[in-house]
């Protein structure tokens, strides 16, 4: 196959691609579910806290481009959660990263670095058959593994991210945690050091006391919130010095 042949039949396997998801994406053809036909005629009538605004994943943290690539990035986490299933764990492996994200926006995130993987893939492929060593069985092996390991390597990054943020949260720790014994000893209530925390402190573990303030104040029981906290670090020195606070605050 020479470089002309190569580049037409690339070119035509992206025109069709281009065609295929403008024919799927017609209202025409896609099945609009019932929640979503019904959605229009309802009114909720329990607005959410604002308190807890900041953090609700459900926003698409793509911009521009996550809105026109919607429908398809639908489809795809469907696809993809079908053959990865576990969300319940995945939810506390985000929550763990401090990651403002759902696990439809992380799957959709995972997609799109595999797309991105398989296209310098592509990239790859066409300059090969450019300069005429075009190997068929390499490049098909090459944009699978491309692909693939796209879609992998974002959740072995999602593991990273996990780790570093543990490491800043002990390196945080000895700080935070001598604020909040100041604040107890000088008077001041679980929440008032809490809330100490929050003005005067700033990183990973202020940020997930915040969190625990914002539903404090949106109406949850401090003890609840605290758990909730150790609960999205599960860590044994964290989770001991939360066990601390909340036996403390019990026995006031």
């Amino acid at each position: 196959m020479t470089g002309w042949q190569a580049w037409a039949t690339g070119s035509g396997f992206l025109l069709g691609m281009g065609l295929w998801l403008v024919f799927t994406g017609l209202p025409a053809m896609r099945r609009v579910p019932f929640a979503e036909r019904v959605a229009p005629q309802l009114r909720s009538g329990r607005p959410a806290s604002r308190l807890l605004a900041a953090q609700d994943p459900s926003g698409t943290p793509f911009g521009p481009l996550g809105r026109l690539l919607r429908p398809l990035l639908t489809d795809l986490v469907a696809w993809a959660n079908r053959l990865n299933p576990v969300s319940g764990s995945l939810e506390d492996r985000l929550a763990k990263a401090g990651l403002c994200l759902g696990v439809a926006d992380f799957r959709a995130s995972q997609l799109l670095w595999s797309g991105s993987a398989f296209l310098l893939a592509g990239a790859f492929v066409a300059l090969s058959a450019a300069a005429g060593t075009f190997n068929g069985l390499f490049s098909l092996v090459l944009l699978a593994g491309s692909a693939v390991g796209g879609f992998v390597l974002r959740e072995w990054y999602l593991g990273e991210q996990i780790v570093r943020r543990r490491r800043r949260i002990l390196g945080q720790f000895p700080s935070i945690a001598e604020l909040m014994a100041l604040a107890v000893g000088a008077g001041d209530s679980t929440v008032g050091a809490i809330e100490r925390v929050c003005k005067t402190s700033r990183g990973d573990l202020a940020d997930e006391f915040m969190a625990a303030l914002a539903e404090v104040r949106a109406g949850t029981p401090l003890v609840q919130a605290l758990g909730n906290l150790a609960h999205r670090m599960d860590f044994p020195v964290m989770t001991r010095f939360i066990e601390a606070i909340t036996v403390a605050t019990e026995r006031v």
